[in-house]
């Protein structure tokens, strides 16, 4: 899909799904257990054109359509097999070219394989012909297919535009269609809008003229599409304003933006317009169509879409304001817009061929729309962030039982949902970031432009890239990949080193990463690690780079002095995790401390050392230690990963009777750096001061930072004032800051700015934090205002997320909330992704047996099949953080107390 919202600034990830667990490199796939059974469609019949008309009716929410398509008999057959849901077929016919039209007799409905078959009284014959039929359908509200998405005229008056998502698998409630990514055709839209109404598709507009039954209709024709798949297809009727450019190799770029907020769409433009050239540059392919049009979309489930031509947003994900949107909001914009510019060429112009294959799309999107960021705005060190966003994330889902393989073979298109989660998307672009690394730049872009021009316009394996980058680079591309991508989890590779004169002898051994403690008693794991190795003389270079192709491994380091430092993974590409010997550990630790490691290095010790701690081989104490470390730490992305780390274990403590001891170690930590930013920006600063500073007093000031509280109210009372607006960075750590130590009032006056809040940007941003209030009656009120008409559908997710992860009471009341409303939750999200969000962010703080049954039986008693896996991850998950708060409390309360003690009598 769609970029899921799944920055880690902004949000957790989607998660999903299970499969069985020793899983050889050299087996194909992993199946879905207990799946139903689940048949492609028959390939007697093929498209060649649609040609399709379509009428939606704002007022009544329907829509009235034909389609004419040029189809290809394959084998004589009296029968016609194509997807269709929530549609209703009123006529169908079968014209052989040249021949007379013989008229369907039958449509038998298969309502849960989203089948029909049209039955005809004769046989078609081998040969073209055109095929009728004439449908009506439902504008839906679930944000799939053609719905309605409502929006708010500046006059106030309420309406409604009629929009698409079809990927996965939701085009066949648009129209009757071949509903398969490989059954690709050429697309004819004509759209019958009323006049006062923008009306777009996937190609350029080539004739609009009045409607003969209604004046008050036109009749909107597009160009004929390229050869493509019917997820990509797409229409939009509305009312927008926009603005438009050309990028410099003259494609028509246009952001749509809602009326009145035109100016809104600038910073996208911009970013559009320069990253269609480098894509361009970069595959050595053009960009296919004549324009691409961005438009922000009021519903929408996903982040956005990447439709050929037409590619759809949430507003937040578009829309920038230059006085109120704030640094991270752009960022996100400008990895989103790169994201979907992407899948133009990776995954429009050259498909996956099944769904199986999705990881190849999503994952490579993820991967190069930091490269195009990078391009765009170095100074945005985007790629130090990658690591905090997408690969530690991935590897904290991965090395959990319940974590996938990146490739599992997929049946029925109710499985699909499930695997638009972070090993698709994350796992999927950071084993890409490691074979671009192992392969070099200029081999692995003629790979992509050798794979991009065989496979243009058709559909795509795995195979056949790992085929393509083999060729431009002869290395062993498939061999190593399948052990990446065809079995779930990642290695810990564990490192001894021995001095010798002036050389150092490493010895390296690799098993998997279990998040229980490593997996002594399952060797069948192995996987080829491309490693590389460092040292104190050039801490920013490999000094050696193998292939690990075995279990274990000697390496001979020449010119290693004993003061020397050597370090595994520099730049924290290769997708692993490094457990050091005690001594090696010590001499790396000075580097954090002097920053003499590069920044996304000291980002990955410490981040290593979590994650052991977590799985219970080393204790948490040692981790604490590393942390004060820190002290001196400039960079924003390394403490936005000390800071998540720090907010995990704060959760977990949030279960015992010393909460406040580690928020009293996260004020110790914090409030060095916050010293030193202060509160406003200084000359010269730029994008990565402005989240820093608003990172650290957002921490500061949940952990009841006294200076940090006294200054957000005081700024907060003139914002609200209208005596000094808060700057846009400034606003989410001062309204998590108040709302934490707030009171009804505080609660009341939010409510205020969220209905007149005229961003959608702003009211997401108070949404997320009201869930920070304290007191349990307000918690309540917070979790129905999530409900109301004031809350989007797409964004209830995120206020029940924000009490849950808010404090323990939260945790508790949102968690019944969400039992409570669980038909109707349910029902609004229809089992698409959102709801594997909604029960991640519900449960994952949860840390007893007792919760992890109850949960259990929640979901026995209530199954939701696509996000059947996230809810054994987060059981999972439970039991883990129980046996973490059994083995490590004691010590680490001892280490606080002991800490505390001795800081009062210096």
């Amino acid at each position: 899909l769609p970029v899921l919202l799944t920055r880690p600034v902004f949000s957790s990830p989607v998660l999903a799904f299970l499969c069985g667990r020793n899983f050889r490199a050299a087996l194909p796939p992993v199946t879905m257990p207990d799946r139903r059974p689940f048949e492609r469609l028959p390939t007697d019949v093929r498209p060649v054109n649609y040609g399709l008309c379509l009428k939606p009716d704002l007022i009544d929410f329907t829509f009235e359509g034909k389609l004419e398509a040029t189809v290809q008999v394959k084998n004589a057959t009296n029968q016609i097999v194509m997807n269709c849901a929530d549609i209703d077929i009123i006529t169908a016919s079968y014209a052989p070219e040249g021949d007379e039209e013989i008229h369907a007799t039958g449509f038998n409905y298969q309502n849960e394989d989203e089948k029909v078959t049209l039955s005809f009284p004769s046989t078609l014959q081998k040969g073209a012909g055109m095929l009728k039929i004439d449908f009506v359908g439902e504008l839906n509200d679930k944000m799939k297919g053609f719905y309605r998405s409502k929006y708010t005229t500046a006059a106030g008056e309420m309406r409604y535009a009629a929009v698409t998502q079809f990927e996965a698998t939701d085009a066949r409630r648009a129209f009757p269609c071949w509903d398969e990514p490989a059954i690709k055709a050429t697309f004819d839209v004509i759209l019958i809008v009323p006049k006062d109404r923008v009306a777009l598709s996937n190609m350029n507009l080539i004739d609009r003229k009045p409607y003969p039954e209604d004046e008050n209709l036109v009749e909107v024709k597009f160009a004929r599409t390229p050869i493509m798949s019917t997820y990509l297809v797409a229409f939009v009727v509305g009312e927008y304003d926009f603005v438009e450019t050309r990028s410099a190799d003259g494609v028509l770029v246009r952001v749509y933006t809602p009326v009145g907020r035109a100016e809104q769409g600038k910073f996208a433009l911009e970013v559009a317009a320069k990253t269609l050239p480098f894509y361009k540059d970069y595959f050595n392919v053009p960009y296919p169509l004549p324009k691409i049009d961005l438009i922000a979309i009021a519903d929408f489930a996903a982040g956005a879409m990447e439709n050929w031509g037409l590619v759809t947003y949430r507003e937040t994900a578009l829309l920038i304001d230059p006085k109120n949107s704030c640094s991270s909001s752009r960022q996100w914009v400008a990895l989103v817009v790169g994201h979907e510019l992407a899948h133009q060429w990776f995954g429009n112009l050259v498909t996956m061929e099944w769904w199986t294959h999705l990881w190849l799309n999503e994952g490579f999107a993820s991967w190069i729309e930091y490269l195009c960021v990078d391009h765009c705005f170095p100074e945005y060190d985007i790629w130090t962030q990658f690591v905090s966003a997408d690969y530690t994330r991935a590897q904290e889902l991965d090395a959990l039982e319940n974590s996938h393989p990146i490739e599992v073979s997929v049946g029925h298109p109710s499985e699909v949902d499930e695997i638009f989660d972070a090993i698709s998307y994350s796992k999927g672009a950071s084993v890409i970031r490691m074979l671009h690394d192992y392969i070099g730049d200029e081999d692995f872009r003629k790979g992509m432009n050798q794979y991009l021009t065989k496979f243009q316009e058709k559909n795509a394996a795995t195979e056949d890239l790992w085929e393509s980058l083999e060729q431009a680079s002869g290395k062993p591309i498939a061999a190593v990949m399948n052990t990446w991508t065809k079995q779930m989890g990642f290695p810990l590779i564990c490192v001894e080193s021995e001095q010798s004169e002036d050389s150092v002898v490493l010895k390296l051994s690799q098993k998997k990463f279990c998040a229980s403690g490593a997996d002594n008693s399952d060797d069948s794991y192995q996987w080829m690690v491309p490693i590389s190795i460092c040292t104190s003389e050039s801490p920013a270079s490999a000094t050696v780079k193998i292939l690990m192709d075995k279990p274990e491994m000697t390496v001979v380091l020449e010119g290693v002095k004993p003061h020397q430092w050597v370090k595994l993974n520099p730049g924290t590409v290769g997708f692993y995790r490094t457990q050091y010997s005690s001594e090696m550990l010590e001499s790396l630790l000075p580097g954090i401390r002097d920053l003499s490691l590069q920044p996304v290095d000291r980002l990955g010790l410490q981040n290593d050392l979590f994650s052991l701690a977590r799985a219970g081989m080393i204790n948490t104490v040692e981790v604490l230690k590393v942390m004060e470390a820190f002290v001196n730490e400039p960079n924003y992305t390394v403490w936005s990963d000390l800071s998540c780390n720090l907010g995990i274990l704060s959760t977990l403590l949030s279960h015992t009777d010393f909460h406040e001891e580690i928020q009293c170690f996260v004020r110790d930590v914090f409030a060095p750096i916050g010293q030193r930013l202060g509160w406003d920006p200084k000359p010269g600063e730029g994008h990565l001061d402005a989240l820093l500073r608003g990172l650290v007093l957002g921490k500061l000031g949940k952990a009841g930072h006294q200076p940090t509280l006294e200054e957000a109210r005081r700024r907060f009372k003139e914002h609200v004032e209208g005596r000094n607006a808060l700057s846009a960075d400034l606003r989410s750590p001062v309204y998590v800051t108040i709302l934490k130590y707030g009171d009804s009032s505080t609660l009341e006056t939010m409510m205020k700015l969220h209905k007149q809040a005229d961003m959608q940007e702003e009211k997401n941003r108070i949404e997320r934090v009201m869930g920070a209030i304290a007191d349990q009656e307000l918690i309540k009120k917070v979790l129905s205002f999530s409900l109301s008409e004031d809350v989007r559908p797409q964004d209830t997710v995120s206020v029940i997320g924000g009490v849950a992860g808010g404090s323990k009471l939260g945790r508790k009341c949102a968690w019944s909330f969400v039992k409570d409303n669980w038909e109707e939750l349910y029902n609004r999200y229809q089992g698409g992704f959102l709801i594997s969000r909604l029960i991640k962010l519900s449960l994952d703080g949860f840390a007893s047996d007792k919760m992890a049954t109850e949960i259990k039986a929640f979901f026995d008693a209530h199954p939701v099949p696509s996000a059947e896996r996230t809810v054994q991850q987060c059981c999972e998950n439970i039991l883990l953080n129980a046996d973490w708060l059994k083995r490590d409390a004691e010590a680490i309360h001892h280490y606080l107390l002991q800490r505390k003690a001795s800081s009062s009598t210096v």
